[in-house]
């Protein structure tokens, strides 16, 4: 059962009653509306990086293939072999930064298999994901070549966990050297003239896990061998990043930044909203399933346990930092959020493999609550890559397993990033929110709104999100006792059931519409209602 705190357990004598039914008053009269002050005048705030909004591609499934590559001699209407409306999707988002090649596919990747005439290309089985027959035809051109295209930062996963320090070498040579050194002559036999001066790459993934399942003591002597050989070329500057913590590892991180702080940029972090990693069997097929519940059908209490655990992450965050402060106080080294969404069982009949899941409003709480946790630690966090952009985990695009022909569908928290981008490099602006929280268990509970703001150029964006499954908000909104702007643009993502999502044949169920329900009052301030599980974003001209 969810009860709204402070409520206290009904006994059945008069004077316990009467007591209740008073709590319950104050408590209603209290909460009756929300505040938000946003101190739109605050200095020294950070700017919100673009790159808190960026993806993770993944040799995984359907993400790579049939999601983002379908070859030029596909009848899938591509460009030069990427699927066009997928193309026109990331356009659309201005993606700011793709992680590639993994993952726990990262370190099992030998990049030269991918190189060279496709024809030639080795094939290899991708023995963590489904054990398909993975044929290489997408491979570093065709990766730098696409962010170049659609003016993407790319973000390389090096391989510790099955390759050597030459290869990893040669691979950042044959990337970014401008000389006549063999590497960078046999760029220019594969037809790519000038490097591509990639800048951020990760030393291994997961080393913790998939990646080598080391011990963080093994692993930081691992890192520094294999840092060293990334060199830096012409102009260009590494932004090294090693592998971090899984979840909220603190042992992991201490030792990470008091061996290695000096030889890297930025050390990764991985989280995933999961409400439970093991497994049970079918009770009528008998095949074990997993334990994280479905993507589509889940009650109340289940909404508000997945919610609960995503928000997790800033308390991760306020750990790790703690941590990082020891060792690095001037804050020279950011946390990377390069893992970070949703986890459920795969939809029904398709491969586990795969990790292919739906995606609802649930979701697009989820993750415009967790970007206004990362924009009030953008001073550590600098970085964040939501798993993943396509066909795979809390994606922002869905394409067609059955009939990979059909359009592309673009998911609730598609559009949570788009709404998202009016924050994008704007100074973070600090609020203090005054609202009521949903207790889910005895120890965690909800809060009905989060909120983040930004300023730039002279425009106040400011978002608002309600959490709570079932009932709309008023939320008053001061900006340090100043008078609110004309509201320049207003959107509103929400569906009348929580459950609703967009797919084939329903592709626009969930989409953002325009947004009127404000009210700037004679004072000065503004009141919000914001629906059931929803999510606004307004733009005020100071």
């Amino acid at each position: 059962m969810i009860i709204k705190t402070p409520i206290t357990d009904i006994r059945t004598d008069m004077k316990k009653t009467l007591t209740f039914f008073a709590v319950l008053a104050t408590t209603l009269t209290a909460t009756a509306q929300i505040k938000v002050a946003v101190h739109e005048t605050a200095q020294d705030q950070p700017v919100i990086p673009a790159e808190i909004y960026g993806q993770f591609s993944e040799h995984l499934g359907k993400c790579i293939y049939e999601g983002i590559w379908v070859g030029k001699d596909s009848p899938i209407p591509n460009v030069d072999g990427y699927r066009t409306d997928v193309l026109e999707a990331f356009k659309a988002l201005k993606i700011p930064v793709l992680r590639w090649p993994g993952g726990c596919f990262a370190d099992e990747y030998h990049w030269m298999d991918g190189i060279g005439p496709q024809e030639n290309r080795k094939k290899l089985v991708n023995n963590n994901w489904g054990s398909t027959v993975e044929d290489n035809s997408f491979g570093t051109h065709e990766f730098l070549n696409l962010c170049e295209m659609l003016g993407i930062e790319p973000y390389i996963s090096g391989n510790v966990g099955s390759g050597t320090v030459e290869e990893m070498a040669k691979w950042v040579e044959y990337m970014n050297s401008d000389t006549n050194s063999t590497m960078a002559e046999l760029r220019r036999k594969n037809g790519r003239e000038k490097p591509w001066n990639v800048k951020y790459f990760g030393v291994g993934n997961e080393s913790w896990g998939c990646g080598g399942n080391m011990k963080i003591e093994y692993y930081t002597n691992l890192y520094r061998r294999y840092n060293t050989y990334a060199r830096n070329y012409g102009e260009n500057r590494l932004f090294r990043i090693a592998s971090g913590a899984n979840g909220g590892d603190t042992h992991w991180m201490d030792v990470a930044m008091k061996e290695c702080r000096h030889n890297m940029d930025g050390i990764s972090v991985h989280f995933y909203a999961v409400r439970d990693w093991g497994t049970e069997d079918d009770p009528i097929t008998g095949i074990p399933m997993g334990k994280k519940g479905s993507a589509l059908q889940y009650n109340d209490q289940q909404y508000y346990e997945i919610v609960s655990k995503s928000l997790e992450i800033e308390d991760i965050i306020r750990k790790h930092c703690a941590v990082m402060d020891k060792y690095d106080p001037k804050k020279n080294v950011a946390i990377m959020f390069d893992e970070w969404g949703t986890w459920y069982n795969v939809e029904p009949g398709t491969n586990p493999g795969w990790l292919y899941q739906q995606n609802t409003m649930r979701d697009a709480v989820i993750a415009a609550s967790s970007l206004d946790i990362f924009h009030k630690y953008t001073d550590r966090v600098k970085m964040a890559n939501i798993a993943q952009v396509v066909n795979v985990l809390q994606s922002m695009i869905l394409t067609n397993e059955k009939n990979p022909e059909d359009g592309c569908v673009l998911t609730p928290t598609y559009y949570v990033f788009k709404m998202y981008k009016a924050h994008k490099e704007g100074k973070f602006v600090p609020g203090e929110l005054t609202c009521e929280k949903i207790r889910v268990n005895d120890k965690e509970q909800v809060p009905v709104v989060s909120q983040s703001a930004s300023v730039k150029e002279g425009v106040l964006s400011i978002s608002l999100s309600n959490l709570d499954v079932a009932k709309s908000h008023v939320v008053a909104v001061n900006l340090d006792g100043k008078k609110c702007g004309a509201v320049k643009n207003a959107e509103v993502l929400t569906s009348k059931d929580v459950h609703a999502h967009n797919d084939f044949g329903t592709p626009n169920a969930v989409s953002t519409q325009a947004f009127k329900d404000y009210k700037v009052k004679k004072d000065g301030t503004m009141t919000v209602t914001i629906p059931a599980h929803s999510v606004v974003t307004l733009s005020l001209q100071l």
